[in-house]
């Protein structure tokens, strides 16, 4: 299999076995359609080895670690089994090591289809596969997303809590109650009591990831908003506004809004842009050229339906270009903003406060986590680009 592919699940029990030159630890989390976790049931791994309908199994470390998923056993509300995959050893990358998935019939252990994540490097842990619901039948697919912060990180995304070692206090901690029901404790990770805590507050305070339940966000360059209102991922339709002014009065500014279509190893999907004005079936669509960057509001708006987009778009990144020439020094108040499409209520903005002699600068980028949630990051970096296509490269390089 390659990422993103997926192939049809010919029987109800299936195993997924992760093999790699070096120790793993194995995991499974049973996800809503949220792309959340219910509670401490649905997080299956070596110190809670079993759940409604998938279990785990040791390998002793002289066989892989694997995930038994029973789709006839699957309680109702569970749309998706991810298969997570971490090196045992503490802080150890994936680099150089290449885990094999292998999907198997449970019962007579016959192989239905392999799969390699391609291009790893600081990655410490790995979605590997997924087993998912599709109009009432059940499907493999091979993602191969990966987390510079471990298993942690799968976690957070997921609903799971996550629990930090902190240095140990002079004096004599103040003893916490334990809930006689909690599972036995991981060293790096507990699943949290039920229901679990909204995305927010899982979030490890160190990320700076945000959501949208205060209201508008407004974004220093390389924060991160992520897209959830209510405890729900935003998937209707939403507008990027790109807005400029000239920095000198009486002085025309010509830039060129445009957004970058992506797929799940950074592959180039497609631009839109003046020139091309909708793309992926109409769910991107852009307002057209402005030439002089006068006026109130935004100059040019670029409409995302992020309920619409294709499976295989993961990624897009928002840019602006000086076709003729002009740099961006030239330019005053360069902003964008996000916005709900049907009430017109701005949820994120992102000012442009520093300026480069440059002709590019990548905006910001919409990220689609495998939680099913999109993530927006202000970026603000200066290439030297005149076009959009000039653009696609750099842009992968900021996903």
């Amino acid at each position: 299999m390659t990422p993103g592919s997926n192939i049809p699940l010919p029987v109800t029990r299936v195993t997924v076995d992760v093999a790699a030159p070096v120790r793993l630890d194995v995991s499974g989390l049973l996800l809503t359609a949220d792309g959340k976790v219910r509670s401490d049931d649905d997080f299956i791994f070596y110190n809670q080895p079993a759940g409604p309908g998938v279990a785990y199994r040791s390998g002793g470390g002289t066989a892989p670690d694997a995930i038994t998923v029973d789709t006839s056993a699957v309680p109702p509300g569970i749309e998706k089994i991810v298969v997570t995959a971490s090196p045992d050893a503490a802080a150890q990358t994936f680099q150089g090591i290449e885990p094999t998935a292998t999907i198997r019939n449970a019962d007579d252990n016959s192989v239905l289809a392999t799969f390699t994540p391609p291009q790893l490097g600081s990655e410490t842990a790995l979605v590997i596969v997924e087993i998912y619901l599709r109009n009432g039948a059940w499907k493999a697919r091979a993602v191969g997303q990966g987390y510079a912060n471990g298993l942690a990180g799968i976690a957070t995304d997921f609903g799971v809590s996550v629990e930090e070692p902190t240095p140990a206090p002079a004096a004599p901690p103040v003893q916490t109650p334990v809930t006689p029901s909690a599972p036995p404790a991981d060293p790096r990770l507990t699943a949290p009591p039920v229901p679990p805590a909204p995305p927010a507050a899982a979030a490890p305070a160190a990320s700076g990831k945000i959501n949208l339940d205060k209201g508008r966000v407004s974004l220093q360059k390389n924060q991160t908003v992520s897209l959830v209102k209510g405890g729900r991922p935003l998937l209707s339709q939403v507008k990027m506004g790109l807005g400029w002014e000239p920095a000198y009065r009486g002085k025309d500014i010509d830039l060129d809004a445009s957004v970058i279509a992506y797929g799940p190893q950074r592959n180039h999907i497609d631009s839109c842009y003046f020139g091309k004005l909708s793309i992926v079936n109409g769910a991107i669509k852009h307002s057209g050229d402005n030439l002089t960057g006068e006026g109130g509001g935004d100059d040019e708006v670029i409409v995302v339906d992020l309920g619409r987009l294709p499976q295989d778009v993961t990624g897009l990144v928002f840019t602006v270009n000086s076709f003729s020439g002009q740099k961006f020094t030239e330019v005053a108040k360069a902003y964008c903003r996000l916005l709900d499409a049907a009430t017109g209520e701005e949820l994120v903005r992102f000012d442009l406060t520093n300026a480069e002699a440059q002709t590019g600068v990548i905006m910001a980028k919409l990220i689609k986590q495998f939680s099913g949630e999109w993530e927006m990051t202000a970026l603000g970096d200066f290439v030297k680009s005149r076009t959009v296509r000039g653009m696609v490269k750099p842009a992968a390089q900021a996903l």
